[in-house]
């Protein structure tokens, strides 16, 4: 009797994340380490169209990356399918490419991080047909959201799609921070001319303003250039030791771990984060739409603001999210229009306005809004710096890897879950 061999094929995926930030990068890495631990099937991943995001990927076992024209080609497309018999494919937020790669007979694992953002203008982008529709959990699902997400054919509501990591705090930070993080984000969009502007207003008045409230040492983390890093920190007062670079992903989960204070743009991934390690986290002011909401959703979490806002000659947070009933264009038009003025003619009012929200942020979490008021003898109680993340949930990064590996094995990836 001839016996047959076990062989295990290999399963090709293709990976992508919308060129937006960092955070869908962050997502695909939070993933693909779920992936790494799961065991069994054995799967290989390319990439496609990450230009941005390769750097916060690099220690994930992308096997090649191919770079895809802003003009894609559906033809192109095909051959790089074709050739790299690709079987699967997941996808954060670029739902253009999502729907592309199902039209190239791909199934498509799509995650959806910002299901509060959406109306009825963003129909065509998003989609709703894919395999499996991964929504990241929300504070508020607004009704025009809801409205459009009831039309996704098979819906998964997830937890929050990020790292589970090994760093962890080892004692809980103290009331008068010393050590800081302060964290830019990606810095770029694609509708964004002069992605240079936001760290002009914005890094000087951090600077600035953590050098007057005691802190002796801070980490400025993002996609700065170290040209203009430099620059914007020898043009104002800052912390004896002041240390500028991007990290690897881990190393930025241990820096977030070991301070006492996170300043950072309002990336939700960066949030979920903080939360996730306990770490007091200030929300400075709003690169995009999608950091409006994401600042309003972790205060209103927390039960205390700790929002920075833009003064109201830069632009309203309330007038652009009206816009967005126009589309995501007209308000993205106000906000980096606002801003773009802001550090052109108006950087001095606007920096100092900043820096002086800031001094205050910081002198009511010494004074007792963080985790070490009841040291303080204030009589208020401080948030739960993990609130945010705790009503979300942690588990995003392996429940959308489940659905990977069951779409991948030919099984329905399950029933949708309604709670959100």
């Amino acid at each position: 009797m001839k016996v047959q061999k076990e062989t295990t094929e290999t399963r090709t995926v293709a990976v992508a994340g919308v060129e937006f930030g960092w955070g869908s990068s962050g997502k695909l890495g939070a993933v693909l380490s779920a992936l790494r631990h799961r065991g069994g099937d054995r799967l290989r991943f390319i990439g496609l169209a990450s230009g941005l995001g390769r750097a916060v990927l690099a220690d994930h076992p992308v096997e090649r990356w191919f770079d895809l024209p802003k003009a894609r080609s559906e033809e192109e497309l095909r051959r790089i399918v074709r050739a790299q018999r690709v079987q699967a494919a997941l996808v954060v937020l670029d739902g253009e490419l999502a729907n592309a790669l199902r039209s190239c007979g791909v199934p498509v694992v799509f995650v959806d991080s910002l299901p509060f953002l959406w109306t009825e203008g963003d129909r065509i982008d998003l989609p709703l047909d894919a395999e499996v529709y991964c929504a990241q959990r929300c504070v508020e699902l607004p009704p025009e959201g809801a409205r459009l997400l009831a039309d996704v054919r098979r819906l998964r509501w997830v937890d929050a799609v990020i790292a589970d990591g090994t760093a962890a705090r080892r004692a809980a930070p103290p009331p008068h921070p010393r050590r800081a993080l302060l964290s830019l984000g990606g810095l770029r969009a694609p509708q964004l001319t002069d992605w240079a502007s936001y760290p002009r207003l914005v890094l000087p008045a951090a600077l600035e303003a953590l050098t007057a409230s005691g802190v002796t040492e801070v980490h400025i983390a993002g996609n700065l250039p170290a040209w203009l890093a430099a620059q914007l920190v020898d043009s104002c007062a800052h912390p004896p030791v002041t240390t500028v670079g991007a990290l690897p992903h881990e190393e930025f989960l241990r820096r977030l771990a070991d301070c006492d204070v996170l300043l950072t743009s309002p990336g939700l991934t960066t949030l979920l984060e903080a939360g996730r390690l306990g770490t007091p986290a200030l929300c400075l002011p709003p690169q995009n739409l999608s950091q409006i909401f994401n600042g309003r959703f972790h205060s209103r979490a927390l039960g205390a603001d700790v929002r920075i806002r833009w003064p109201v000659e830069v632009f309203d947070e309330d007038e652009a999210l009206a816009l967005r009933a126009h589309g995501e264009g007209k308000a993205l038009d106000l906000i980096y229009g606002g801003i773009a003025r802001a550090a052109d003619l108006g950087r001095h009012r606007t920096t100092t306005a900043v820096r002086d929200a800031l001094v205050e942020q910081l002198r009511r979490l010494a004074e007792g809004i963080g985790p070490g008021a009841a040291g303080t003898g204030s009589d208020r109680p401080g948030p739960d710096w993990s609130a945010l993340t705790n009503t979300v949930g942690t588990a995003g990064a392996a429940q959308v890897a489940d659905a990977l590996v069951q779409l991948l094995a030919g099984r329905p990836p399950g029933a949708a879950d309604p709670v959100r």
